[in-house]
């Protein structure tokens, strides 16, 4: 044993004396993340769920061996290296999901179905371990980011070939069922827009780094693009366009201003508030000039039911997950209008943080926001290529949240890729500017995943 230790010690020397390393702690994220923007969807393209609501409900046996073997090795691999002496640091944000993530596990005591909220608040509990846990104590030069870029050019790839296999979303009108865009491997047109807006935002980013790094990122960003286009997603193709816009705006004025960027978006979100008031131009109105239709495609008449169950259970909500999708006599069953009894949530993350948790979960969920915001306001420190980029999925998924629910919700894409942008940003929370090289060697610019590059050499006295 202590030959074999000597040898793989040896390896990792000579890894890291050619610029390269491997850690285990950066590819278990990774891992998740392959599982549920690539591996989960593919399994259900192949061996679809039963259809309607019962479909929903099913428990499929792939989840329930893949997510407790992966957090299994999580704490496993992190108990090891916190046995060697690593140390694990929990900044602002991650003590804020972890707030926000134990009051959903309290509220199954007074959750309407006890059952449905305690299964999946242990899933949820899964994913989270096999991401944060790792990703914390993971080695500062691996480059997770790297690997998801990866991972979602795989998958905008993969749903490119299927195009000609027209795999489409069908809409019933009247009596008539209506193409309303492309799903590719995904389940619903809307579930392919929003990943391809993501992996155009980190094509974006690679475009910022020279030789085959900028070579992959147009390739993917075009293919992105025509893949937002053929979803007819025209939330994620707007989002996909003001996120990065605004996050550049965010943190040049950040810096200028010597503020912290949460503060910046909360006067932006104010003055917009104040304005529409004022100018009486609510967001109904912006919906109709851009798309038509000024009920979000039917989403009022949800929030509208939505905010008068809220209105039930103001404080606590009706438990984790515990108001939609738990059975024939729930809330979402009985009390529904019409069409809206088919409904798996919300559409509108804020709303179902506050059915489900009340108004207590609302605000720590936006506490683990706002701290999230600020932790990437941190990272302006080491890399702003990274720092803004990190902000610009952040604050997609943040704005599309008020379209579709996506907190707190398992190994959806969206939510995983939130999840890994707060950890990430986490990384860089102890991380002294001054350790950081103002230059990368040859070597450190081959080798791709394994290495995040720092961009800048920050000045003495800059605060974020």
């Amino acid at each position: 044993m202590p030959r074999v230790q000597a040898m793989t010690f040896t390896a990792v020397a000579a890894a890291r004396a050619h610029g390269k390393s491997f850690d285990i702690c950066a590819l278990l994220p990774v891992l998740a993340f392959a599982y549920s923007a690539l591996i989960q969807p593919l399994i259900y393209f192949s061996f679809p769920p039963s259809p309607g609501l019962q479909g929903l409900l099913e428990s499929r046996i792939e989840n329930r061996i893949f997510w407790p073997a992966l957090a299994a090795i999580a704490m496993i691999v992190a108990a090891h290296r916190l046995a060697r002496g690593s140390r694990l640091v929990a900044p602002p944000n991650i003590v804020g999901l972890c707030a926000y993530f134990a009051f959903a596990g309290a509220s199954i005591g007074w959750a309407f179905k006890p059952e449905f909220a305690f299964v999946r608040f242990v899933q949820e509990a899964m994913v989270l371990t096999a991401i944060v846990l790792p990703a914390l104590l993971s080695n500062p030069r691996a480059d997770i980011l790297r690997g998801v870029f990866l991972c979602m050019a795989t998958g905008v790839i993969l749903n490119v070939v299927l195009i000609p296999g027209g795999y489409v979303t069908y809409a019933q009108y009247g009596s008539a069922l209506v193409d309303i865009g492309y799903q590719g491997y995904f389940s619903g047109k809307n579930l392919l827009g929003e990943f391809a807006a993501i992996a155009f935002l980190l094509s974006v980013h690679e475009l910022l780094y020279p030789g085959y790094r900028r070579a992959l990122g147009l390739v993917v960003a075009i293919a992105a693009v025509v893949l937002i286009f053929l979803s007819s997603s025209k939330t994620a193709l707007g989002l996909a366009l003001l996120a990065p816009v605004l996050a550049l705006l965010t943190l040049s004025v950040s810096r200028t201003l010597r503020l912290a960027p949460v503060l910046i978006l909360a006067v932006l979100v104010l003055g917009y508030v104040v304005f529409g008031e004022l100018a009486g131009f609510p967001t109904s109105r912006i919906a109709y000039l851009l798309t038509g239709d000024s009920s979000f495609t039917g989403r009022t008449t949800i929030w509208a039911f939505s905010e008068m169950e809220i209105a039930k259970r103001p404080l606590l909500g009706w438990g984790y997950q515990s108001f939609w999708l738990v059975g024939a006599d729930a809330p979402s069953i009985t009390d529904a209008p019409g069409w809206v009894k088919a409904m798996p949530n919300s559409h509108n993350g804020y709303y179902d943080a506050m059915l489900e948790l009340g108004y207590v979960g609302l605000a720590l969920l936006l506490a683990f926001l706002a701290t999230t915001v600020h932790v990437i306001g941190r990272v302006m420190n080491h890399d702003h290529r990274r720092a803004w980029i990190l902000l610009s999925v952040a604050l997609f998924v943040m704005v599309y949240n008020f379209l579709e629910t996506l907190w707190l919700r398992a190994f959806d894409v969206s939510w995983v890729v939130f999840v890994l942008v707060a950890v990430e940003a986490a990384r860089y929370w102890r991380r002294s500017p001054l350790t950081m090289p103002s230059r990368q060697t040859a070597s450190g610019r081959s080798a791709g995943f394994a290495r995040a590059r720092p961009t800048w050499k920050p000045r003495l006295g800059v605060r974020s």
